[in-house]
C-alpha cells in the first residue's frame, strides 16, 4: 500500500485516469493538477490548481506520457488553464521526490537536472514498451485500413527499425498476409528478421527497396523517410509514422508529391485508452511501492 504518500497527477489524457485509479486504490493521497473538468470523483483525490499544491510534501510527481513539451507547458486534456512545470517548482519538493513521465525532451531532462531531481522515463522500460506496442499495432492496423483501397493481405509492407514496436508490427502484418520488408542497421536484427522468416534490409538500401512499397510503417525517431526516399514511392503509398514528434517524414514533401503520410505517435491513448492506462497505472505502482520500501516510512 502507499499509504502515507502524497502524489501530485499534473494533466495528461484519458490514460491517466487509470492512473489516479490505481492510486488511489493502493490509498496514496492524490492530488490532480489540470483536471477541473473531469466529472468523475475519486474517493482520496483532490483537484488542486499548481499554485496551491502542497509541493514540500510532494513524494512523487506523475506527468502525461509525452511529458512537457520545450516550454514546459503539459498536455491537460480535462482542462482549458495552462499548466507549466519548471524549475524553480522542482526545487521546493522534497529531495527525495521522483518525476515519473512516459518521455522527455530537452526542457525536462534539463530541469530536473539542474534541481537534482530523479526523472523516471516509463517509456524507457522493456516491459512498458512492449505491453504498449500491442495497442500500437492495433492502432496501426486501424489506421492502414482506414486510409487504403487495398488489403492488407499481399501488399508490400516496409518497417522501418526493429525495436520493441517495430518487431510487434512486423509480426502482425505479416500474420496479416503482407509481403514485409524490415529495415535496420545493426547485424543482430538483420538476422532476427530472418529468423521471423520476413525479408531484411539494411536502411542504407532503403532508397531500392521503396519501389512499388504499398504501406511504409516508420519506428525511427530520425528524419529517415526524406524527400529523396520519397520520391522513389509511389503516389498510392501510405506512410504511417509512429515515431515521436517530429517524426521521421519529411511530411512537406510528401504533401506535394501526393503521398499521403500520417504522424501516429502515442496511438494506444487514442485507440485504447484504458488498455494503455492500465499498462502505465500497474508499472506505476510498483515502482512506488519500491520507493516506500526503499526509504518511506507510512505513519
Amino acid at each position: 500500500m502507499l499509504t502515507g504518500m502524497n502524489i501530485a497527477v499534473l494533466g495528461g489524457d484519458a490514460r491517466q485516469l487509470e492512473v489516479i485509479r490505481k492510486l488511489t486504490e493502493l490509498d496514496a493521497k492524490v492530488y490532480l493538477t489540470g483536471f477541473e473538468q473531469l466529472a468523475h470523483a475519486y474517493t482520496g483525490a483532490v483537484k488542486e490548481k499548481l499554485e496551491d499544491l502542497p509541493v514540500k510534501e510532494l513524494d512523487a510527481i506523475i506527468l502525461p506520457v509525452a511529458g512537457t513539451n520545450l516550454d514546459g507547458k503539459l498536455d491537460t486534456i480535462f482542462s482549458n488553464m495552462q499548466v507549466i512545470l519548471t524549475e524553480a517548482f522542482l526545487k521546493e519538493t522534497p529531495e527525495h521526490c521522483t518525476i515519473y513521465s512516459g518521455i522527455s525532451n530537452d526542457y525536462l531532462s534539463n530541469i530536473t537536472r539542474q534541481a537534482n531531481r530523479k526523472l523516471v522515463q516509463l517509456f524507457e522500460r522493456d516491459d512498458v514498451a512492449i505491453y504498449n506496442s500491442i495497442p500500437t499495432v492495433e492502432g496501426t492496423i486501424m489506421m492502414a485500413i482506414q486510409h487504403t483501397d487495398f488489403t492488407i493481405h499481399g501488399s508490400k509492407v516496409i518497417v522501418l527499425g526493429l525495436g520493441r514496436v517495430g518487431m510487434s508490427v512486423a509480426r502482425a502484418f505479416h500474420g496479416l498476409g503482407a509481403k514485409v520488408h524490415v529495415g535496420a542497421r545493426k547485424s543482430e536484427h538483420i538476422a532476427r528478421i530472418e529468423e521471423m522468416g520476413l525479408t531484411s534490409f539494411h536502411l542504407s538500401a532503403l532508397e531500392s527497396v521503396v519501389e512499388n512499397v504499398d504501406i511504409c510503417i516508420n519506428t525511427v525517431p530520425h528524419k529517415i523517410i526524406t524527400a529523396g526516399i520519397i520520391s522513389r514511392m509511389p503516389s498510392r503509398t501510405l506512410i504511417i509514422d509512429l515515431a515521436s514528434k517530429p517524426g521521421g517524414t519529411d511530411f512537406r514533401y510528401a504533401e506535394k508529391r501526393g503521398v499521403k503520410a500520417i504522424l501516429a505517435p502515442g496511438l494506444p491513448g487514442i485507440v485504447a485508452p484504458k488498455t494503455a492506462g492500465q499498462i502505465i497505472a500497474n508499472v506505476l505502482g510498483q515502482l512506488l511501492l519500491q520507493d516506500l520500501g526503499n526509504g518511506k516510512e507510512t505513519p
